[in-house]
Formats: C-alpha cells, sequence, structure tokens
C-alpha cells in the first residue's frame, strides 16, 4: 500500500482485533456482519494514545502552543488553521494535506472549483494520479510533491536518505517561523502507538524547549492536531514505503514567483511512464555506450530507433479548456496572456540548435522511421478532441470519465476559430454519455504566425507543438550524466553543449528546470 492513511481495512478489523490490517482478518469481520445485525456499523474517533502524543486542545497542549508562539515558532500556524481540513476519503491524507497548504500560501489554482471560484480542493489534484487510483491506493510521496510542483508551489522535497534529524529539526524551525514555507510530512504512525500505516499531514508549529511538533492531522475523524517529539516524528519519517521500497520523507512548499509551467509537463497519469522511464534511466547509457556513435546526429538517430512505442505519451504540451459560455468569443487579459508566453517558449524551443538537429534526424529518409519506433503527430482535430473531452470532463467534475479513455465522448466536432492574428481558439462541443452537450474552447499555442482556417482544421497552418518540439524538450530536460557513457570525447563535448541550459533564454530554462524536478520527484 503506498503512504496513505486507509481506514478502511481498520473499520472492517474492529472485531478481529489483531490490528495487522491483513486480508484474513478483514474476511472474518466481513463474515461477521454478514451473520449478525449487531455488528459495529462503524467507528467514531479513536482515543489518542498519549504519551507519546499531546492533544492540542488539552491543558499541555495549549501551554505548549502559548510558550511556542511567544518563541516565534508558531507563525505559519493561523494560516494552515485558517485553511485546514478534514480529509475527503481514507487515502486522501496527500491531496488534503497538499490543499491546506496551496490554500495557506494563496495560490491561485487558476481553475474553478465550484461556482466562480478558484480554490485548491482534492478533486482537483489529479494531474498525476487518477483520483480513482488515489482512492483506492493511495498516493506516493514522489508524486504529492510532484503534485504540488504542478500546482504553482515551489517544492524542496527530501527523503529520509538524504537528511537527518538535525537538518530535519532546523528545517521545521525555519518553517514555523515563517508564513511563507510550510512542511508536509510523511510518516509512519507506528511509533506514536496510533492505529494505521503510511500517512500525509502538516506540521503546524515547533516547540523549543521540549523540542515537539504539532501534527494537523487531516484524518481529523480519527485523531485531533497533536504534539510530538520530534525525534520520534523523525523516527516515524524514516520508515520505508512498502508501495515503492523507498524511504518516506518531508517536503517544505513555498510560492514561487511565476508559474512553474508554462507549455510542457510530465505525463504520469498511466503507467506508459514508467516504461519510458525505465529506457531513459537503463537502456539510454548502453546505446549511447556502442562505438558505432561517432556524431551527434548519429547518436541521435541510434536513440530515436529505440524510442518505445508509448514515448510521445511521457512529456506532454498543456492546452488550455474553458467552457464557452464563460469566455465568449475572445480573450481575457489573463488568458492572452498565458497563451503569449505559452508561444514564447514555443519559439524559443524552436530557435535552439538542437531542435534543428532533432527535426533533421527525423526527416532524414535513411533513418526509416515506423510508425511504433517515432513518435507519430497527432492531427489537430485529434488533439483537440481528446483536450476538449478531458476539459469538460475536468469543468463539470467528472474525472474520473478521463480516466475511461474518454468513454462518454460520442461527438466532438472541432472548428478553428481565430477572431485576429494574435489569437487562436479552437471550440468543440462534447457530448456526454447521457446527451448532454457541452461547448468548449481550446486556446491554442502557436509558433509564427498562425493562418486562417473556417472549416478544415487539419488543413490549418498552425504550428502547434509537434514530436520535434517534444523531443528538443526531453533532451534538454535530461540530466547531463545521461551522456556519460558517450567514448568519443568529441561528440559528448558537441552533445553537452547542445544540450546545456545556461545560455537559454529564461522562460525556456524555467520550462526544462520544471521538468527536470518533475523526473527527480518521479524518481
Amino acid at each position: 500500500m503506498n503512504s496513505v492513511e486507509c481506514e478502511k481495512a481498520h473499520h472492517l478489523i474492529l472485531s478481529n482485533g489483531n490490528g495487522n490490517g491483513n486480508g484474513n482478518g478483514r474476511e472474518r469481520e466481513i463474515e461477521k456482519n454478514k451473520k449478525s445485525e449487531m455488528a459495529v456499523a462503524g467507528l467514531y474517533r479513536r482515543i489518542l494514545p498519549s504519551p507519546p502524543a499531546i492533544e492540542f486542545a488539552s491543558d499541555d497542549g495549549k501551554r505548549l502552543f502559548t510558550e511556542a508562539l511567544q518563541n516565534g515558532t508558531m507563525a505559519g500556524f493561523f494560516r494552515l488553521i485558517s485553511y485546514f481540513q478534514t480529509q475527503s476519503e481514507p487515502a486522501y491524507c496527500g491531496l488534503a494535506s497538499l490543499c491546506v497548504v496551496l490554500n495557506a500560501l494563496s495560490i491561485d489554482p487558476g481553475r474553478k472549483w465550484k461556482g466562480p471560484w478558484r480554490w485548491f480542493d482534492e478533486s482537483m489534484l489529479d494531474c498525476c494520479e487518477p483520483l480513482e487510483k488515489v482512492k483506492a491506493e493511495g498516493i506516493t510521496f514522489g508524486k504529492v510533491a510532484c503534485l504540488a510542483h504542478c500546482a504553482g508551489a515551489k517544492v524542496e522535497a527530501y527523503r529520509a536518505n538524504q537528511s537527518d534529524l538535525d537538518d530535519f529539526r532546523k528545517h521545521v524551525i525555519r518553517c514555523t517561523k515563517s508564513e511563507d514555507y510550510h512542511v508536509i510530512a510523511s510518516y509512519h504512525r507506528g511509533p506514536f502507538k496510533q492505529t494505521g500505516t503510511g500517512h500525509f499531514s502538516p506540521i503546524g508549529g515547533y516547540h523549543a524547549a521540549n523540542d515537539m511538533a504539532l501534527i494537523l492531522d487531516v484524518a481529523r475523524f480519527k485523531y485531533p492536531p497533536h504534539w510530538v517529539p520530534l525525534s520520534l516524528l523523525w523516527e516515524a519519517i524514516n520508515t520505508v514505503d512498502d508501495a515503492t521500497g523507498l524511504p518516506r520523507g518531508f517536503m517544505l512548499i513555498s510560492r514561487l514567483p511565476t508559474a512553474p509551467s508554462l507549455l510542457y509537463t510530465l505525463s504520469c497519469r498511466d503507467e506508459n511512464w514508467i516504461k519510458i522511464a525505465n529506457f531513459l534511466r537503463e537502456d539510454v547509457p548502453s546505446l549511447v555506450r556502442s562505438d558505432m556513435v561517432n556524431s551527434v546526429q548519429g547518436l541521435l538517430s541510434i536513440l530515436f530507433r529505440a524510442l518505445p512505442a508509448s514515448a510521445g505519451d511521457f512529456i506532454k504540451w498543456v492546452v488550455e479548456v474553458r467552457r464557452q459560455e464563460e469566455g465568449g468569443s475572445s480573450l481575457t487579459p489573463e488568458e492572452k496572456e498565458r497563451l503569449t508566453m505559452k508561444e514564447e517558449v514555443l519559439c524559443q524551443v524552436r530557435g535552439t540548435r538542437l531542435f534543428k538537429l532533432v527535426r533533421d534526424v527525423l526527416s532524414d529518409p535513411c533513418c526509416s522511421y515506423t510508425e511504433s519506433t517515432s513518435p507519430k503527430d497527432s492531427t489537430l482535430r485529434e488533439i483537440i478532441s481528446t483536450a476538449c473531452c478531458q476539459g469538460a470532463a475536468l469543468l463539470t467534475g467528472n474525472s474520473c470519465v478521463m480516466d475511461k479513455k474518454m468513454s462518454c465522448c460520442k461527438e466532438t466536432c472541432v472548428k478553428c476559430d481565430q477572431s485576429n492574428t494574435d489569437v487562436t481558439i479552437v471550440s468543440g462541443t462534447v457530448m456526454d454519455s447521457g446527451g448532454n452537450k457541452q461547448g468548449v474552447d481550446a486556446l491554442i499555442p502557436v509558433s509564427g504566425k498562425p493562418g486562417w482556417c473556417t472549416s478544415e482544421p487539419d488543413n490549418c497552418i498552425v504550428k502547434y507543438p509537434t514530436s520535434c518540439d517534444i523531443l528538443t524538450v526531453l533532451l534538454l530536460a535530461l540530466p547531463p550524466s545521461t551522456w556519460s557513457s558517450v567514448r568519443d570525447q568529441k561528440v559528448i563535448d558537441e552533445l553537452l553543449d547542445l544540450v546545456s541550459t545556461e545560455s537559454l533564454p529564461e522562460l525556456l530554462q524555467l520550462e526544462i528546470q520544471h521538468l527536470r524536478n518533475q523526473m527527480l520527484y518521479l524518481g
């Protein structure tokens, strides 16, 4: 099981009494419920084991709070408590913790929650993992960090093997003395003598004299906020998540001055990204070690021939989608600004020497690319059809539809509509399984001056991102150590010069750094 607080298992094994959460215990309890109407229907909270924890609302808890407040290590508490929430599902502790922190930092999701309101809700944190999967299995430390980054936050993530108790204490003190930084801990409940396994919660304060941290437990239906010894919290963090085989950890979250991603993002909603990640980590080093690599063009040719069929799913370009009735026929200043920045990033990608080389390699007939080894560019109709369906699912709060490969989309009618030379809006109509229609607009970034089209989108001269762009961005985002196995020093020197980010324009540098951070968080 991932690092989650899964209360369902504990509900089922209540009468069993063994507390081990194994399958047999659950089966016996289910059988008891079938045989007797007197079986326990559910649980109302748990008694907080104390010691080692001290309940926040107790006399000792209030004293610790008052003293910590006087010592200045409760600065972030009031922001967090203003947006503190209970996880809405037993396995949503990671999502709930993230919502608390993102809202406390006043980060604008740029996406409506309900009505006109933009607000972070657990149902909106679905870009890195399908919500149905999180609901069933929980979410890992790396994907919570990735979600925070995608949501517009600055994230410093540390696994337990990358830190120690003293460093953790310094980070906790730094964050609890500020309203601009917050800590989310991923820990095991065992050291606190609490029921359950992996859990996420924000840290709300620190008491220096007693060396204790305040855990704002998002499973409020189970345990209230409580103080715990910091050394014991570190012991709980310094455990291994059985689902990944990796240590748990903690992350520091703060605001970014600008959005972390303008155009590109790592696509990790499905399992295809794991295949590509394994290819990049395991296969690429051996491929570039070949004696046949005597030029950068030859190296890229070898790599592109070996690309898995799902390579095009690893990095996606972001399409902004809105309801037609919300946007009218023109862009708002904010929408236009975002679209302009995406177009600038696209132009900057195509202005690199690496892009020109990638384009030449992909167009070389000697490379003999096949459908299974070369990323295939979708038509504008296909791209917008998918984007409109996904956008409509999200806008209506029906994200589970998006995870079923658009099974609800019976009809998608796309028409290019360009009100002026600076705006590219593609309109579509999505019909769900109930026959309800939803008109949506997709805002398409273009490179250079776009053409005019009124009926057939496939004939539009709209230079939206293609496989050349995606492969260029992927090569720029890979760590330089990827190429350390190249034997020809002249080739490696030329390649490192091509993929260097130091001379890239600022917007493109930010874009590449965003992708590198995502790769780092996801391992």
